[in-house]
């Protein structure tokens, strides 16, 4: 069955693609903490320009997870997160990736803000959004940012090259889990189809992405999930973090990646969450949900979002009292 858009989606793609011509210094960004759909919906997204003759470069808040260093082999310089305020000052055309808030771009959120010049944004998150005025392709019903990309390119009839279809298979099997979540739907796995017609090997891109992991990446799950809590009768479970755990183990917060899955994976819970201390005083914690429990609701009065089954939310405080608030609110929440 071929891919089909909408009329609607038809003309937000072109708007985007009138934002990224030829002569126009593009750069794109994305949340702190990159994660794989980020990155990759990036990194594809440089890889369609690059072939229209547009040069683009990648600035993110955060350094990319060594994990993810596969993805730059072919695109030397391109990733510029180091300076990334000088690259966004330079940029004639800012395009947000993966997120609408403006937020959620951490020590660039003002930069970004105050550029004057006009900021595309692509994401696949429910949120009104908060960035300068520029055109978009928002849709919560896809299961990755990258899938978004692949659409913006069939409809402005951008050649799919092996390289660009690399990158974006690398964002919807993540945030697909690998295609186990209930975020894949039948157009995922079309697109995924569409993306593996580019002869891309899906047993290289696993094993780059899943079967590279350092040593302390697996002694700290075994650490967090010493914590590990269960409350059967309400159907809650939650791990934590020890504070200094990612330091002491000599990885980064990518590698707790899939940890709160653990939690989620346990008969009888609905809700699973992950704390862990993100800067002195400050607590993230990651929300999962079985069924038609809707954690992006539940985040929501947190200053939280996300998606029905996958969001996270932040809290200033002690890790102690955060959990307290949080897990009081989501007993109430399950009841």
């Amino acid at each position: 069955m071929p891919i089909t858009l909408t009329a609607d989606k038809l003309a937000a793609a072109r708007d985007i693609a009138a934002l990224l011509k030829p002569g126009t210094r593009v750069c794109l960004t994305t949340h702190v903490n990159p994660d794989g759909d980020g990155l990759g919906s990036e990194v594809g997204l440089v890889h369609l320009l690059k072939a229209n003759g547009v040069a683009a470069t990648i600035a993110n808040p955060t350094p990319t997870p060594p994990r993810f260093d596969f993805l730059f082999r072919d695109l030397p310089n391109v990733d510029r997160s180091r300076e990334a305020v000088k690259a966004l000052r330079q940029a004639d055309a800012i395009v947000v990736l993966d997120i609408s808030d403006l937020s959620r771009l951490g020590m660039l959120a003002e930069t970004v803000r105050t550029r004057g010049v006009t900021v595309g944004c692509i994401d696949h998150h429910v949120s009104p959004g908060t960035l300068p005025d520029g055109p978009r392709y928002v849709d919560p019903s896809a299961a990755a940012t990258a899938e978004l990309i692949v659409e913006i390119a069939l409809a402005n009839e951008w050649p799919l090259s092996q390289p660009a279809a690399r990158a974006l298979y690398v964002g919807i099997l993540t945030d697909t889990g690998g295609f186990r979540f209930s975020n894949t739907h039948p157009r995922t796995l079309r697109i995924a189809a569409e993306l593996l017609d580019r002869g891309i090997d899906p047993e290289a891109i696993y094993l780059d992405v899943y079967a590279g992991a350092p040593e302390g990446r697996v002694r700290l799950l075994a650490e967090a999930l010493q914590t590990l809590v269960v409350e059967p009768d309400v159907g809650l479970s939650w791990i934590t973090v020890p504070p200094g755990a990612v330091e002491r183990h000599g990885v980064t917060s990518d590698d707790l990646d899939g940890v709160v899955e653990h939690a989620r994976s346990i008969a009888g819970v609905r809700m699973a969450l992950l704390f862990r201390e993100i800067s002195q005083g400050r607590i993230k914690v990651s929300l999962r949900s079985v069924g038609d429990v809707d954690v992006a609701r539940f985040a929501k009065p947190f200053g939280g979002g996300g998606h029905v089954k996958a969001a996270g939310l932040s809290m200033e405080g002690a890790l102690a009292d955060v959990q307290s608030a949080v897990l009081r609110a989501a007993r109430e929440f399950l009841s």
